[in-house]
């Protein structure tokens, strides 16, 4: 994207079985961070019944786990990571320092499997419907964004996650990283317009 010596801009777009995860057992486990990004349709959240000393230890270790599985470079563990039993490959916690947040994660894997491949699915399914159609989006902001400023847009990096969520929307969740609302997502003029502060906070 960008020729020899000229800006370049990379945008990867998917809505990844991690996040999806993620955000699956956020819900059933009654996580309230981050607290502006809307919940998951369908999923019906859990009515908390935890001590505020428990929760609080709970909401610190998903918070941890929530930024390694976002942004896994720039959030790397100190400490050995090890599979949690029950979710594949797709969920490795701190061998130290996430033992609560293991305990509480592991009932909910079947359930948090099935979503997350489901809703994967739906979102693949879609994008290959209309392929090119993702490009376009993105290309059609960033000239625009060229247009209003008089200059090349700058070299960046964006990831996107496509995800189910109960409110339209566009949410920062990385300093690298958006969620998108996959309803917006379809919505050709409205995620041109939602998409348009993004590439010029980043071009």
């Amino acid at each position: 994207m960008g020729g020899t010596g000229s800006p370049e801009w990379v945008i990867r777009e998917d809505a990844g079985r991690p996040v999806l995860l993620a955000l699956y057992l956020r819900q059933v486990l009654g996580i309230r961070s981050p607290d502006e990004l809307p919940q998951l349709r369908g999923i019906p959240p859990r009515v908390n019944d935890r001590s505020e000393t428990d929760q609080a230890l709970l909401e610190r270790q998903w918070r941890e786990y929530w930024a390694m599985t976002v942004e896994p470079q720039a959030h790397p563990s100190p400490v050995p990571l090890d599979l949690v039993d029950g979710f594949e490959t797709l969920i490795a916690l701190p061998a130290d320092g996430s033992a609560e947040l293991r305990a509480a994660i592991e009932p909910h894997a079947a359930g948090a499997l099935a979503f997350s491949q489901s809703a994967y699915e739906r979102y693949r399914k879609d994008a290959t419907a209309k392929p090119g159609v993702s490009y376009r989006a993105y290309a059609s902001a960033i000239a625009e964004h060229e247009r209003q400023v008089g200059r090349r847009a700058h070299s960046f990096e964006l990831n996107v996650q496509v995800l189910p969520l109960t409110q339209r929307g566009v949410w920062w969740i990385g300093s690298l990283t958006i969620a998108v609302t996959d309803g917006l997502r379809g919505d050709v003029v409205a995620f041109d317009a939602a998409i348009h502060p993004i590439i010029a906070e980043l071009a």
